[in-house]
């Protein structure tokens, strides 16, 4: 399963046009989320092993644009991509979910470290 770094992201917005799906809850999508992000709040159902309300949304996901998923920390969206990507999706998680892009907007001594461990792996 792929993942992409918050810094690779950002450069993504200048290539590309991924599509960023975000499966938080709607009130944390609405506390805060990636600008032009989408919100499919299924994290509760994946974090319980139910994938049925994100296969049952799959529609509103566009199927010739890079998927980019977002959660808190990057783990629960490891599930929707494997969903997605067994769907045939050209499906990426962001490491480090919305806490590591705001750790990379802000420039954060923690993003840095994750950021390098990212990179030696």
């Amino acid at each position: 399963m792929s993942s992409i770094r918050p810094d690779e992201l950002d450069e993504r917005f200048d290539q590309a046009d991924p599509f960023v799906l975000d499966i938080r809850p709607e009130s944390d999508y609405e506390a805060g989320a990636i600008d032009g992000s989408h919100s499919i709040p299924v994290y509760g159902d994946l974090q319980s092993g139910d994938e049925s309300t994100l296969r049952a949304r799959l529609s509103q996901i566009p199927t010739d644009r890079e998927v980019v998923v977002v959660c808190k920390m990057g783990i629960v969206a490891k599930r929707a991509t494997s969903v997605l990507a067994d769907e045939g999706y050209d499906a990426k998680t962001l490491a480090g979910g919305i806490s590591g892009w705001r750790g990379y907007l802000k420039g954060s001594l923690g993003y840095k470290l994750r950021s390098l461990l990212w990179k030696l792996r």
